[in-house]
Order: C-alpha cells, then sequence, then structure tokens
C-alpha cells in the first residue's frame, strides 16, 4: 500500500516563501518518478514540477520556473517543492503524486495520467 501525505501549506503574504513536503510510505521511493501538480480555485489541476527516477533531472511549468524549486530526499522518502516569491496567482490545493516503480530512470512525466498515486492535498494561500 502506497500512501503519500503533503505538508507544509498554509497562509502566507506575497513575496514569501514556502515549503511543501510529500513523505511516501511504502517500498521503492528511489525508483519512482515523481511530481507536484495544483489546482486553482474554479480551475482544472495542472502541472507544476518533477523530477526523475535519479536525482537530478526536473522540470516547472513556466509559471514557476526560477522561482520553485522541486527534490528529493531518498533517505526520508520524501519529496519537497520549496517555493519563493510567491504570487496570489499561486493560490492553489497542491498534490504530489508518485509513479509506479520503474527503471527509466531520466524520464520527468508532466501528464496527471502519468501518476498512479495521489496524496490529499495541501491548501495554499497567497494573499496580495
Amino acid at each position: 500500500q502506497v500512501q503519500l501525505v503533503e505538508s507544509g501549506g498554509g497562509l502566507v503574504q506575497a513575496g514569501g516563501s514556502l515549503r511543501l513536503s510529500c513523505v511516501v510510505s511504502g517500498r521503492a521511493f528511489n525508483s519512482r518518478a515523481m511530481g507536484w501538480f495544483r489546482q486553482p480555485p474554479g480551475k482544472e489541476r495542472e502541472f507544476v514540477a518533477a523530477l526523475s527516477v535519479r536525482e537530478g533531472p526536473t522540470d516547472y511549468s513556466d509559471s514557476v520556473k526560477g522561482r520553485f524549486t522541486i527534490s528529493r530526499d531518498n533517505g526520508k522518502n520524501t519529496m519537497y517543492l520549496q517555493m519563493n516569491t510567491l504570487e496570489p496567482a499561486d493560490t492553489a490545493v497542491y498534490y504530489c503524486a508518485a509513479k509506479s516503480p520503474g527503471f527509466l530512470t531520466d524520464i520527468i512525466y508532466r501528464r496527471a495520467t502519468d501518476y498512479n498515486y495521489w496524496g490529499q492535498g495541501t491548501q495554499v494561500t497567497v494573499s496580495s
């Protein structure tokens, strides 16, 4: 059984920072590609950032590139999203996602349908 639990969301003023965490239970965390998605109020879920199985290759949506940083700590079964210079447009429920274990170590997945497991979401609200 694989479970993902996000934390670190909250209310922050524009220009501030937050760090989201996603703890993954179950086996083979270090063989899973991982990603962050978000769903703004009244909108569909959208891609934010992702990283491959091998620590190194990452990808970001244009709207967060240069402000957000995705990372993973395989020793802690945890993925992070460091969010800096937050804007009101970043307000959303943020979800972490994990793919089933694989051997394509450098592939990065941007589509929600590529992922097999999801967390419950954590709310991020940025005030102007």
